[in-house]
């Protein structure tokens, strides 16, 4: 049976500004990578509605990008192994940008279905190599923080990705065309760094038990972040046209969402560098579930529902953040692959039904119910965490000071 991940000698902790200028061209790479994928996954519903795809079809354009994660998580620890790091990431690279440059020339719902999971299936690899990078370059003392600049980027990208649809509308060949163009750059950062790659994984097989008995709260949040993102990158559009904005202007309210996840994940996961990960992790979670009810309840489009996005934004998008950081502390830089693996497969597995799921109950009981379900998520995670802050006060991690 393996072992949870091992304690590592204490080392002198390397200043964040050292540690952000080595995944700096990860950084630029990260860029062009999320901004071409959060256009694509905006246009992608808004195109499917206007080509007259059922509501159901919609939401499992959806799940098939998080099917094709899950599928990717199992297979990226032996890609990676086999071929490298930095080889196994242009290959993906390679795979995305067939798959956007194809999805407007046959528009027909199976194969945006193919199209979408073959997306999702090689940002499983991407996400791997990226969050590994970051974490073996990363100490306990500095990990929130660096992870939260990486999502400062992430984030940051995604809005930015979302907002180039207005100028480019969501009927047209151009999104497609801008987002395939994006993905294939962010080969060139990757390609020029002289930093050496992250460790390659020892084994390539699933470990998910071993991940859930050593890091319960993660697993958790995962699976909660997963069911909430799944739901909001999938249907969020689709919500914001179902209280009456007009379709080119539903990237507003997305992009809010993301505006705010760029500005609050930072404070956040510099502050679970000082205080219990899990604290934090529940007051934040906590506040976002009653920003979500409040959501739910707007019925007409305004400035309060992209302030309330905004505010959503602002707490909830830190919980993955926050469950990467909790796992990673104290892991051993082999396992951090099959960590990051592990991880994603949860959130895949809450991901890939929870648009379904949403797009349902969006049709029956209104918009607003696609933050009902995102609330009872979030208030789940808080829960778990602060029953496990009762069971076991101190944290199984060390900070180095």
């Amino acid at each position: 049976m393996p072992q949870g991940p091992a304690l590592l000698p204490i080392l002198p902790n390397p200043p964040l500004s050292a540690a952000l200028s080595s995944i700096a061209a990860l950084l630029c790479s990260v860029v062009l990578l999320i901004g071409g994928n959060a256009l694509v996954g905006v246009t992608a519903p808004l195109r499917a509605r206007l080509d007259g795809f059922p509501d159901l079809t919609i939401g499992l354009i959806g799940s098939a990008y998080f099917a094709g994660m899950l599928a990717g998580t199992l297979a990226a620890a032996a890609i990676i192994r086999r071929s490298g790091p930095i080889r196994a990431f242009a290959a993906f690279v390679a795979l995305a940008v067939a798959s956007v440059v194809l999805m407007p020339v046959f528009a027909s719902p199976l194969f945006w279905l193919f199209c979408r999971a073959v997306l999702g299936f090689v940002f499983a690899g991407l996400y791997a190599v990226i969050e590994a990078w970051i974490n073996a370059r990363a100490s306990n003392a500095n990990r929130g923080a660096l992870y939260a600049v990486y999502q400062l980027a992430n984030f940051g990208a995604s809005a930015a990705g979302q907002m180039a649809l207005q100028p480019l509308g969501p009927s047209g060949f151009a999104p497609f065309a801008v987002a395939a163009a994006l993905l294939a750059l962010s080969i060139v950062p990757m390609a020029m760094t002289s930093v050496d790659p992250p460790a390659q994984p020892r084994t390539v097989r699933p470990r998910l038990l071993w991940l859930v008995r050593a890091a319960p709260v993660s697993s958790v949040a995962a699976f909660g972040a997963g069911t909430a993102n799944g739901a909001s990158i999938s249907l969020g559009p689709i919500y914001a046209v179902g209280i009456g904005m007009a379709p080119d202007n539903a990237p507003l309210f997305t992009a809010a969402i993301v505006v705010g996840s760029a500005l609050g994940v930072f404070p956040i996961g510099a502050l679970s560098d000082r205080i219990d990960r899990r604290l934090v992790m529940a007051a934040v979670m906590i506040m976002g579930a009653a920003l979500e009810i409040a959501l739910s309840r707007m019925s007409a489009p305004g400035a309060a529902v992209i302030v309330l996005g905004f505010l959503v934004g602002l707490t909830t998008y830190s919980l993955y953040t926050l469950a990467v950081s909790i796992a990673n502390d104290g892991a051993s830089p082999h396992d951090m692959i099959v960590i990051s693996a592990g991880l994603l497969f949860i959130y895949c597995v809450a991901a890939i039904a929870s648009p379904a799921i949403a797009s349902v109950l969006m049709r029956d009981f209104g918009a607003g119910a696609l933050f009902v379900q995102n609330a009872a998520a979030h208030m789940a995670v808080a829960a778990f965490a602060l029953w496990r802050l009762m069971v076991e006060p101190m944290p199984k991690r060390r900070v180095v000071s």
